[in-house]
C-alpha cells in the first residue's frame, strides 16, 4: 500500500513536465515553483523562441531545462516529450496549462464565432491535452498524474468569456473520459479550476478587470487566489497523497463557484 505520510518532500523523486510557461504571472509558473519546492524534477516549455528569451531566467531560477513547443506546429509536442524524457528518463506528472482563441472570435458572441476559430481554440486549448497524454503514456510506466487548467466558465455562462466557455466545458469532459480510460494504467487525470487571475491568456478577455472585481466581491473568502495556491493544489494532485482521486474538476477560487 502507498505510504501517504513521509518526512521527504511530497514530490521527492517525481519527474514532471509542465507545458505553457508564458511569464512570471502564468499559472504554469506558479505550478513550477510549488512543484519544485515540493521536490519534483522538472522540464518546462514555452511557446516559441521569443517567449524562450523572456522566460529563460525563470527556468534558470529553478535550474531546470526549458524547451519551446507550439502545439499547432506538427511534431512540436512529440519533440517536447522526447526532450523531456531524454532529460528526466520517465514521467510521473504532466501539467497542461495552455489556452488560446482568436481574438475576433473570443470577443464576439458564441453564435457568431467562425468555424475555423472555434476549431483552433478547441485544438489548442482542449485536444492538445489528449494529444499530450497520448505521447506521454509510454513514458509513464508506473502511472502518475495528468493535470490541466479550466475555469468556472465551463460550468456557468459568464459574460465576456464567450467561446472559451464551451471549449473549457469540452476540456472538463475530456478529463472525465481520460480518467476512465487511463485509470487501469494507474494514471489519474484532473482539471484544476482557478478563480480569475491576470495571466497573459486572460488579458485577452474583455472587461476582465470587472470579472475579477466581481469574483473578489462574491467569493466567501473575499479575495482572489494566488499563483502559489494554484500551484500548491496542482502539486498535491501530483503527489501520492492524492492517489485515490481522479476524474475531477477541483476549484481553487476562494469559494466563488459555490455562491450564486
Amino acid at each position: 500500500m502507498t505510504n501517504l505520510y513521509s518526512s521527504a518532500p511530497p514530490l521527492a523523486g517525481k519527474k514532471a513536465l509542465i507545458v505553457g510557461l508564458a511569464n512570471a504571472q502564468s499559472i504554469a509558473w506558479g505550478c513550477a515553483r510549488e512543484m519544485h519546492r515540493s521536490g519534483a524534477q522538472l522540464v518546462l516549455s514555452c511557446l516559441n523562441e521569443r517567449a524562450h528569451q523572456s522566460v529563460a531566467p525563470l527556468a534558470a531560477e529553478l535550474g531546470v531545462p526549458l524547451y519551446t513547443c507550439n502545439v499547432e506546429t506538427p511534431g512540436d509536442l512529440a519533440a517536447l516529450v522526447e526532450n523531456a524524457c531524454g532529460h528526466l528518463g520517465q514521467l510521473d506528472s504532466v501539467v497542461h496549462s495552455i489556452a488560446w482563441a482568436p481574438l475576433e472570435d473570443l470577443h464576439g458572441d458564441v453564435v457568431n464565432s467562425s468555424a475555423a476559430g472555434f476549431a483552433r481554440a478547441m485544438d489548442v486549448s482542449c485536444h492538445s491535452f489528449a494529444h499530450l497524454a497520448q505521447l506521454c503514456l509510454p513514458h509513464m510506466p508506473q502511472g502518475g498524474s495528468l493535470v490541466t487548467m479550466s475555469y468556472q466558465g465551463a460550468a456557468d455562462a459568464i459574460a465576456h468569456y464567450g467561446l472559451m466557455g464551451p471549449v473549457k466545458a469540452a476540456l472538463e469532459s475530456l478529463v472525465r473520459y481520460m480518467a476512465l480510460e487511463l485509470g487501469p494504467k494507474g494514471i489519474r487525470v484532473h482539471a484544476v479550476s482557478p478563480g480569475p487571475i491576470l495571466t497573459r491568456a486572460a488579458s485577452g478577455i474583455e472587461d476582465f478587470d470587472a470579472l475579477m472585481a466581481n469574483a473578489r466581491s462574491k467569493s466567501p473568502l473575499g479575495r482572489l487566489v494566488t499563483l502559489e495556491e494554484i500551484g500548491s493544489l496542482t502539486a498535491f494532485l501530483c503527489s501520492n497523497a492524492a492517489s485515490g482521486m481522479t476524474g475531477q474538476t477541483i476549484y481553487v477560487d476562494a469559494g466563488c463557484h459555490a455562491v450564486a
